[in-house]
């Protein structure tokens, strides 16, 4: 069984984002760049599944510039045995991600595709269900649990009235949850092997694909800074606070 891991190149969680100076994007100089995190489980779960004897064989691909190609071998790294870049330039829209990953879904024809249900940056929470449509593909999302049984994949989906769990024939997407699984560090030795596995190079025009922009970015800026609080005396003087400043209650 072949599994597909879409990974994305985003601003390490651990950075406190600003944005330039014009106001026209988020300033990336000098920033950490990683993995993002839905998509670092993503690569977890398909490199468990690898381990257990489930799947023979783990493709890492991420869509961006040559930068992308640290993250591609993050994922090396983690267990993943080769990797593909769609070479592209500026910002890409969820929309034509999905278009590009679908190209790749032809050309590989994985029985499984695990993406992180979003990224941490444009938070947009859609490349999966779009690649689904796009692809005609079955897909569990927002999973905290994935067994592969009898030819089945059932995946446990954390929705809002508690836990889901669908059945799915394959090939089919899954999209990671922050429960599913906690990703590994990778090793020393695993990083230098890493250097050592195949990346492919594509471009949009190999997979038939056209990038057109839909979005307008109009303006960047950080949220308003929160004032400070105040100390109250009793109940009584919070209780008129809350009634009379905040019109909460």
């Amino acid at each position: 069984m072949k599994v597909l891991v879409a990974v994305k190149r985003v601003v390490d969680y651990n950075v406190k984002v600003r944005a330039k100076a014009d106001g026209s994007d988020v300033d990336l100089n000098n920033v950490k760049m990683s993995i993002n995190p839905f998509c670092e489980i993503a690569v977890e779960e398909a490199v468990r599944l690898k381990e257990a004897g489930t799947a023979t064989e783990v493709v890492a691909v991420s869509v961006g510039d040559k930068s992308c190609q640290e993250q591609i071998r993050t994922a090396l790294a983690l267990g993943a045995d080769r990797g593909i870049q769609v070479e592209t330039e500026g910002s890409v829209e969820p929309l034509e991600i999905a278009k590009l990953l679908k190209g790749i879904v032809e050309r590989e024809s994985p029985d499984l595709v695990i993406l992180g249900k979003q990224s941490i940056d444009g938070d947009n929470n859609q490349t999966g269900q779009m690649l689904g449509a796009l692809a005609g593909m079955p897909q569990g999302t927002f999973a905290s649990e994935v067994k592969i049984e009898d030819g089945k994949l059932n995946v446990t989906r954390e929705v809002d009235g508690g836990l889901q769990t669908v059945s799915l024939n394959m090939p089919a997407i899954v999209t990671t949850d922050l429960r599913l699984n906690e990703p590994r560090y990778a090793s020393l030795p695993n990083i230098m092997k890493a250097k050592k596995k195949p990346l492919d190079v594509v471009s949009p025009a190999d997979l038939g694909v056209d990038l057109a922009s839909h979005l307008t970015l109009l303006k960047v800026e950080p949220p308003p800074e929160r004032s400070a609080g105040i100390k109250v005396e009793s109940v009584d003087e919070l209780i008129d606070k809350l009634k009379n400043e905040a019109k909460v209650i």
